[in-house]
């Protein structure tokens, strides 16, 4: 079971000055490191276009991670596929494969905020035709045999007899992201793709199906799913006991999922919709150790994961608390879990 954390390099405080964007972006390079120095696996970071996340360039922030680690994996969660182009896309990751000597994953996803839609000149009417199309073209350019491609679409100029270099040292691997469409996991289990489910509401249980149909996806696609693991992306932290961590979580945590929800029609979090996500039937991953460790546990046992990503910091905690939370969750965590099988 591989264990690993993701953040949005996210400027939401619950109280007091809001961070800059430099010592944010900054802090998250201590975060990889911290999260490497205490067993973790993988580091993921988002990309966001607007005001209250620091991250519109994840690759470039992994890089620097990359020149500070010499064993964790480093992506983006995700890059918005659907308003880049998969050519620069595909550039920019195996460059990062090659200076962090093989460490480079990609998680490609539509997105779930909508500035990068107007930002890069693309309609939202094409919301899901944009990311198929550009998903066939960075694969296409992954698995081609060939230096030269040759493509033609309806949003992008095509491409005839054109190199994409640097040529990658290895298959560069590429996940997709889903939130919860049928559509999205049948996309990606028919192109026999990975996929990393995003549960951040609701009760996980409700995913089951989505796993199930991914797997058998697989398999009518002529597809190993032992080959081809599903891992889960959550929000959550770890503090010295459940009601400490509660306490510590609330106030940043209500605050950014308010601020969000407002944009999209959403009433305020409450006290009491929060308790709920935090009990055993909730989407937060939160708690002391030992709590955090029977959760993960559960949801590989229900979803038939081989991943958990953690997303510690939804809205701005203080600096320390995350870094303390990465580490029990790489040194004490990942013990119980990686014990129970």
């Amino acid at each position: 079971m591989e264990l690993g954390v993701t953040s949005f390099a996210e400027t939401i405080p619950s109280h007091g000055d809001l961070i800059g964007h430099g010592e944010r972006l900054r802090q998250i390079v201590e975060e990889v490191e911290v999260a490497e120095a205490s067993g973790l696996q993988v580091y993921g970071l988002g990309e966001h276009h607007r005001p209250d996340f620091a991250s519109s360039a994840p690759a470039v922030v992994l890089a620097a991670a990359a020149g500070r680690t010499s064993t964790i994996r480093l992506f983006p969660a995700v890059s918005i596929l659907s308003t880049d182009d998969p050519v620069r896309v595909f550039q920019q990751y195996v460059t990062l494969d090659m200076v962090s000597s093989g460490r480079a994953e990609l998680l490609v996803g539509r997105g779930s905020f909508i500035e990068s839609f107007p930002l890069f000149g693309y309609r939202l009417d094409d919301y899901d035709e944009l990311f198929a199309e550009k998903l066939d073209l960075l694969l296409q350019i992954r698995d081609s045999g060939s230096e030269e491609i040759d493509w033609s679409g309806r949003f992008r100029p095509p491409i005839q007899a054109q190199g994409i270099y640097p040529r990658p040292e290895r298959e560069l691997s590429i996940r997709v992201a889903v939130g919860g469409t049928p559509q999205s996991i049948v996309r990606a289990a028919t192109r026999g793709l990975p996929v990393a489910l995003a549960i951040i509401g609701g009760s996980p249980d409700r995913f089951a199906h989505l796993a199930d149909l991914y797997r058998q996806t697989l398999r009518d696609s002529g597809h190993d799913p032992d080959e081809l693991p599903l891992s889960v992306h959550a929000h959550g932290y770890i503090s010295d006991s459940n009601d400490q961590a509660a306490q510590e979580y609330y106030g940043s945590y209500a605050a950014a999922m308010t601020r969000i929800g407002r944009e999209r029609g959403w009433g305020p979090m409450t006290k009491e919709q929060f308790e709920w996500m935090r009990s055993d039937e909730g989407s937060l991953v939160l708690g002391d150790v030992e709590t955090v460790a029977a959760k993960i546990i559960r949801w590989k046992e229900v979803l038939g994961i081989e991943r958990f990503e953690l997303h510690v910091s939804v809205g701005t905690m203080p600096h320390e608390k995350v870094l303390r939370s990465i580490e029990l969750l790489g040194t004490k965590v990942a013990a119980i879990v990686n014990a129970a099988g």
